[in-house]
């Protein structure tokens, strides 16, 4: 507390700080209650040291000077180490301390983690975002909080540095069921977007001129458009330009659409046009199927193959 009775801001952590990371984090420069950051790179770190953060060596060492860190790395297998790991957040966080994941990862990584940390008294929220490294740029993320609501009051303030909507989506898990709903809706309608290119070019339609019209309407309602920039439907070659932002488009989308259907196996709701778009996403942006698709049909080959022998 201050002398005048208002609460003092926590000191924030931040860990990771990627693409994503690192303009999130440049908006928690100003937080009155400091910032610390950590990061394997040092030269992603040294920015932000040289702007008035302090550096932390591991993860454990943001715990022991922050009350509220928030984590963007890869991927559940990041994520649970960075936390659980022998120099993770656990290893130095006091009680009362909240983590925010705004990684995407399963829903059930979430609640495993959140068991994790609450049997030491510390909250977990998981806290996917929406709106891309723009966003994070221009403070303009969505933000979906699942955790409870003493948690989420704790991290709605320094979240709305970088965002511009905060969403408390439920108890944990509930916010990357958001997510994964959100970018179900994303990643089936690129598939789709592929889709209407190939029917326009059977028709003789110049698909350049298409997407022109496709961008100029999607920026009033908003769409798909933004990603049908090529000039012709034959697969990408390694040497072009796009391949390496549409291999990157297809793994992050296979990634969701696979959560995606796993969440919708768990509970029973069908989900026919998110499994075509799994097999049919990688190769509708021309640059073949990606691990994640590969893996799923690989699993349900071999489980149909386990039925016709019974």
């Amino acid at each position: 507390m201050s002398e005048n009775g208002a609460t003092t801001p926590p000191r924030v952590g931040y860990i990771g700080l990627g693409n994503m990371g690192a303009p999130m984090a440049k908006r928690l420069l100003d937080w009155p209650g400091g910032l610390v950051v950590c990061d394997t790179r040092e030269e992603a770190v040294a920015p932000f040291v040289e702007s008035g953060a302090t550096r932390a060596a591991s993860p454990r060492g943001v715990a022991e000077q922050a009350t509220v860190i928030s984590v963007t790395v890869l991927d559940d297998a990041q994520v649970t180490d960075v936390i659980c790991g022998p120099d993770g957040i656990l290893a130095g966080a006091a009680p009362g301390t909240v983590i925010a994941v705004h990684s995407t990862i399963s829903d059930e990584t979430a609640v495993a983690l959140a068991e994790r940390c609450n049997a030491v008294g510390v909250e977990f929220v998981d806290a996917p975002v929406s709106g891309g490294a723009g966003g994070a740029e221009k403070g303009e993320l969505a933000i979906m909080v699942g955790g409870s609501e003493t948690a989420f009051a704790a991290v709605k303030a320094p979240f709305k540095c970088y965002s511009n909507l905060v969403i408390h989506a439920g108890d944990v898990g509930a916010g990357t069921r958001m997510k994964l709903a959100r970018n179900l809706l994303h990643f089936v309608s690129f598939t789709a977007a592929s889709e209407a290119q190939r029917l326009a070019a059977g028709a003789g339609i110049d698909i350049r001129k298409l997407g022109k019209v496709v961008r100029h309407t999607d920026a009033i309602t908003g769409g798909a458009g933004s990603i049908m920039l090529r000039d012709t439907m034959d697969d990408v070659e390694p040497d072009d330009f796009w391949f390496s932002i549409l291999n990157h488009v297809r793994d992050l989308g296979e990634k969701d659409l696979a959560l995606a259907l796993d969440l919708g196996g768990r509970l029973g709701v069908d989900l026919p046009l998110a499994q075509r778009a799994l097999s049919a996403f990688g190769p509708g942006l021309g640059v073949g199927l990606g691990k994640a698709a590969t893996a799923a049909m690989n699993d349900a080959r071999l489980a149909a193959a386990n039925e016709e022998k019974a």
